[in-house]
């Protein structure tokens, strides 16, 4: 099954325009198809093989001259090494394009060159792989299939329950596997053992209760104190291993917006797991009818949604974060996007129908944060059909991408 991906436009043009382009993102979240895709006469190899990061780590030099016109390097954090040195092959391709140095000796324009790099780490939060390519590559990131990518399988979730259970990982719904099935395969085959690779973790089961303890929290106000009391950790511990999720795209924080400096507004971020699938496989969450009537099933309809409109923006090329509002008198909203010429302010409601109190909330959120700017008032909701109540946008959850995020 080959899914048209939001970001396959993005990237061919950026081929286009840049000399190397990154892709980060979650492992399994479909990168090398998508690249494949993007650059099908470029060569492919794999550095999670053993033997070809060897070549890499032992003889960067001669690795890279066997790709006379570049190539698509997958998982390029395991020889962080070798951009030290493929920094040094864009710079003197850009010279020599420019007329400066010698003629290129590996058979190719320097113009015809192109570096298609992926990683299952967020390179932004590490330091050490971010700097070498700094100014020299386009970056991108693509997370697991968002619902508008999803309605183009074969095996599209009937119900709003199916879809959080079945999260956006392409893997279930290319092989017919039941999520939970290969979630628990994904969580000890991927996020364990790679993050034992980024820190030094003494008690895996430690570190696997605290995943546990952050899935119950998903849309929650991050409280690092309570997490590390409740996992037996000191507060640093924890900090050091959220971390270590968001660097694996496991979860993502978002921050309250501020505008107003004399409001008080709550500053702690919000915490998100980014893929409600393995959110609800870690609180034991396994059926559509146990999630029907779980407790946790609004927070967890929250996190879809920002899930969601993260992929929408994240495919797009659109990295500007989103954000909250939460004030100290408990006015708030689930997101709040600035685009800069106006705002979305948007609440997520897991009913089927919406009240009163969700449309006129978005209206006091909206008075609050100034009216210097236009806001758009979006409430997305578990129900079926779209409606447009005291100017606000009611968009049914499988309309979600109808919205324009960016």
């Amino acid at each position: 099954m080959l899914v048209a991906r939001d970001l396959l436009s993005k990237l061919k043009d950026a081929g286009s325009r840049f000399p190397s382009i990154t892709v980060n993102g979650p492992r399994q979240s479909g990168k090398s198809t998508l690249c494949r895709m993007a650059f099908p006469d470029l060569p492919h190899t794999n550095l999670e093989s053993l033997e070809v990061r060897r070549s890499a780590i032992d003889d960067p030099v001669g690795f890279l001259d066997r790709f006379p016109r570049g190539a698509v390097l997958d998982e390029v954090q395991r020889a962080p090494e070798l951009l030290s040195y493929l920094q040094v092959r864009i710079d003197e391709d850009r010279m020599r394009s420019h007329g400066i140095g010698p003629r290129s000796t590996a058979g190719a324009s320097p113009s015809l060159r192109l570096w298609v790099l992926t990683g299952s780490f967020n390179f932004a939060l590490l330091s050490t792989i971010s700097q070498s390519l700094a100014g020299r590559t386009a970056v991108h990131q693509l997370l697991p299939l968002s619902w508008n990518e999803i309605t183009q399988t074969t095996r599209v979730p009937a119900t709003l329950d199916e879809a959080i259970l079945a999260g956006g990982y392409p893997a279930p719904f290319d092989l017919g596997l039941a999520p939970s099935e290969w979630i628990e395969s994904y969580v000890t085959t991927y996020i364990e053992r790679d993050a034992r690779e980024l820190v030094a973790i003494h008690d895996l089961q430690q570190f696997h209760n605290f995943i546990t303890l952050c899935a119950g929290r998903t849309s929650q106000l991050m409280n690092l104190t309570s997490l590390g009391g409740d996992t037996g950790v000191v507060q640093s511990t924890a900090r050091a291993w959220l971390g270590i999720l968001e660097t694996l795209y496991i979860t993502h924080r978002i921050t309250p917006w501020f505008v107003n400096v004399g409001k008080r507004l709550v500053k702690s971020p919000k915490l998100h797991f980014i893929d409600t699938g393995i959110a609800s496989w870690l609180m034991g969450i396994q059926s559509p009818e146990a999630l029907r009537s779980h407790p946790l099933r609004g927070a967890l309809f929250e996190s879809w949604v920002a899930g969601e409109i993260l992929k929408h923006r994240f495919h797009r090329g659109e990295r500007r974060p989103i954000h909250f509002y939460r004030d100290s008198s408990g006015l708030e909203a689930d997101i709040l996007i600035d685009h800069g010429t106006h705002r979305t302010v948007a609440e997520a409601k897991a009913a089927k129908t919406v009240s009163e109190d969700a449309l006129a909330s978005t209206k006091r959120v909206a008075s609050a944060i100034g009216n210097e700017f236009p806001a758009r008032r979006v409430v997305i909701y578990g129900g079926d059909e779209r409606q447009s109540r005291s100017d606000v946008d009611v968009v049914p959850w499988r309309e979600i991408h109808s919205v324009d995020w960016v």
